[in-house]
């Protein structure tokens, strides 16, 4: 023990009595700083993102049929969605996997794409006209509609015809502006003949006696000239929609209600709702606020510039949105605020949109307060039903009706595209669209078989059963009237009436179709690894023909980003220290040199070489010790201040990596442990050439450099 403090307080006592020394320890220090410090903000960029990829859709753990032509993407690839083969004995699977010690629960999955069309405003009023006039019929389609005492029906006809003869006002005037700048030639004669005639009250006057005939006239010669119609990709997650909410806890319903238990239905990602279906001058109203919250001001900033122009110029939406007396309310309210006897809606709403820093707030809130109440704000309303087309698997093309429930968003993830993009769908329907044998559509095959009669025919008898004596398989058609009330009968008849809709599907109806993937919640996630080889390994014993990757492998390219930003720290430390090696060893071989009369003194009064080597070595270590220790310190301390202040997302595609609109840094014990080896290795490394001279310099060498 007095050996070992002995070489301390020599070592402590050498420690400065040398420039080099310093040079050497300001290499240690540098290089010990940049490992804590970027290590840290990996380390943190790592665990944000795998809380908002295991927290979004993927689980801790992705299973997909090992059958298939590409790897899981979660998030798609370059070349877009994998072509993924389905898993079709989920219900085995599920048993199977969550039968392993560590597995908490398996949700099924499958996502897929579809482009979905928002009606124009003239489409959209015209089909509440047409819903109207049915229910004044007695033939109503929205039992709501046929609540209304006949009064009422007739008070919502002439609001909704006033409505139309507005739209049409409108397009006049657009007409008008055409004409005065567009050749004859460039105007079809027919859209004018059309417009004509619609603006005519003789037009209306007859509209009564002849509503079907006139509704008709509308919708193929009004309707087309109307091009606000919007053509919007939706992705969509298929899921068990109670038991995903469940496992992802970071899941919350903004806008109305969850999907009721075993239900088809639908939930709209929150961020898709307002960037795709909310009215576009309130969308840049609500970007305008957020910018200018965050600091970023009109005056200075280009991309904010350019809403203000767009929302001055493009307020057509809102003017085709109000009737004749709504139109005059919002121009009275309008006149009042911004201290006009401007009559033009149009131009009122240019100037009203002008907004500037100083006037943003107060007329954001006007619009929301005045404007708002009068229109639409969005395309699809919560409570709607929502057509979705996609193509099936076999590249036909099959449409769905859902209902529209809600909308949601992931906690801290409100603001990424990458999480706020992917709908949620009940997974019903999503095999549907896919094409997919549903149990509803086995019971109407099976239905349909038996009240025509149909037949099954192979390939060895088609020919006689289809062509021979006595077939019975072909019958004689015959031209006729459709009777709609005989065509549907029992399932095909509930399916026209969207019983679907009311229909509660248990759970073993849910899970025993076929999927596409299933997220696999942990209960311990630091043994995610062995899970992953338990799951693969079971999947070999019971044949069960699946693959499981951890949620960095599931979410493609995304997962690794991180991978790739470690290996770039991981060749800067090497850099950085393999450079210091070569400094340290130099320096040390210089400071041994400069040492040669003490160490041969030393030698002389009886010292041991391996004295001497241990000394040197010790000196080394006492060095990297306190200048990494200086640097952990101050890495250390650099990280606290990080992450009280935090690091905000530079932009939308941040909040995803950030989990949230900030990262909150923070270095591990781990890191600073491997940092202090890192140290010592490289110091001791350094050191043990010079170190090894340092124990053949002779008494003999040191008399000679004396003299």
């Amino acid at each position: 023990m007095s050996r070992l403090g002995m070489l301390l307080q020599i070592a402590w006592r050498n420690l400065l009595a040398s420039p080099i020394n310093l040079i050497i320890g300001g290499l240690i220090l540098a290089g010990t700083l940049l490992f804590v410090v970027v290590g840290g903000l990996l380390d943190s960029l790592n665990d944000s993102m795998a809380r908002s990829v295991i927290g979004s859709v993927a689980g801790h753990i992705q299973i997909y049929s090992s059958k298939s032509k590409d790897e899981l993407s979660l998030f798609g690839g370059m070349g877009g969605d994998p072509e993924l083969a389905a898993v079709t004995e989920f219900p085995r699977i599920k048993e199977a996997v969550e039968g392993l010690e560590n597995v908490k629960e398996v949700v099924p999955m499958g996502s897929s794409g579809a482009l979905i069309t928002a009606g124009n405003i003239v489409d959209v009023t015209l089909e509440k006209l047409r819903n109207l006039i049915k229910a004044r019929a007695g033939s109503a389609d929205d039992p709501r509609l046929a609540r209304l005492t006949p009064e009422a029906l007739d008070a919502r006809i002439s609001a909704t015809r006033r409505h139309v003869r507005q739209i049409i006002r409108v397009l006049e005037a657009d007409q008008k502006k055409a004409l005065a700048i567009l050749k004859d030639q460039a105007i079809d004669p027919d859209v004018v003949a059309s417009l004509e005639k619609v603006s005519q009250d003789a037009f209306w006057d007859d509209f009564d006696q002849d509503p079907w005939g006139s509704l008709e006239f509308l919708e193929n010669k009004i309707a087309p000239q109307v091009t606000d119609a919007q053509l919007m990709f939706l992705r969509y997650l298929g899921t068990d929609l109670d038991q995903f909410q469940q496992s992802f806890d970071r899941m919350q319903v903004i806008d109305g209600t969850p999907v009721p238990k075993g239900q088809r239905g639908f939930l709209i990602a929150k961020l898709f709702y307002e960037d795709q279906m909310k009215l576009k001058n309130a969308r840049r109203l609500d970007k305008l606020r957020d910018a200018t919250a965050n600091g970023r001001l009109i005056a200075s900033d280009d991309e904010l510039k350019r809403f203000v122009k767009e929302n001055r110029t493009q307020t057509r939406d809102i003017v085709l949105q109000l009737d004749d007396l709504k139109t005059a309310e919002a121009t009275t309210k309008l006149q009042a605020f911004l201290k006009s006897t401007d009559p033009d809606l149009t131009a009122l709403l240019s100037t009203f949109f002008d907004t500037t820093d100083e006037n943003l707030e107060a007329r954001a809130a006007f619009f929301y307060a005045e404007l708002a109440p009068m229109i639409e704000l969005y395309k699809v309303r919560i409570g709607d039903t929502l057509t979705i087309k996609a193509f099936t698997r076999g590249g036909a093309i099959q449409a769905v009706n859902v209902k529209v429930y809600g909308t949601f968003s992931f906690t801290g993830l409100e603001k990424s595209p990458l999480a706020g993009n992917t709908s949620l769908m009940d997974l019903m329907s999503f095999r549907d669209l896919y094409g997919y044998l549903t149990v509803d559509k086995a019971e109407e095959i099976k239905r349909l078989q038996q009240d025509t009669g149909a037949q099954t025919v192979t390939r060895a008898n088609a020919e006689d059963e289809l062509f021979g004596e006595g077939a019975t398989i072909v019958a004689e058609a015959t031209a006729g009237i459709i009777d709609e009330d005989k065509t549907f009968t029992g399932v095909g008849r509930r399916l026209r009436e969207d019983d679907l809709v009311k229909r509660v599907y248990t759970d073993s109806e849910i899970n025993s179709g076929v999927v596409l993937n299933a997220a696999v919640m942990v209960k311990d996630p630091s043994q995610l690894t062995a899970t992953i080889e338990a799951i693969n390994r079971l999947s070999e014993e019971k044949n069960l023909s699946i693959k499981a990757v951890s949620w960095q492998q599931a979410s493609g390219i995304l997962g690794q980003i991180i991978t790739f930003f470690r290996g770039v720290l991981i060749l800067a430390v090497l850099f950085i220290f393999g450079i210091a090696m070569v400094i340290i060893n130099n320096a040390m071989m210089m400071a041994t040199l400069q040492r040669t009369q003490t160490i041969g003194t030393m030698r002389a009064i009886g010292a041991q070489r391996s004295l001497v080597l241990t000394m040197v070595l010790t000196e080394s270590v006492v060095l990297g010790v306190l200048f990494g220790g200086v640097g952990i310190l101050l890495g250390t301390g650099v990280m606290a201040w990080l992450h009280q202040r935090g690091i905000p997302a530079p932009n939308d595609v941040a909040y995803f990596f950030f989990s949230g609109p900030r990262l909150l840094p923070d270095v591990s014990s781990g890191n600073l442990a491997i940092a202090l080896v890192i140290i010592l290795a490289v110091t001791l490394f350094s050191t043990l050439f010079p170190a090894l001279i340092a124990t053949r310099i002779s008494p003999l060498r040191a008399m000679q450099a004396d003299e």
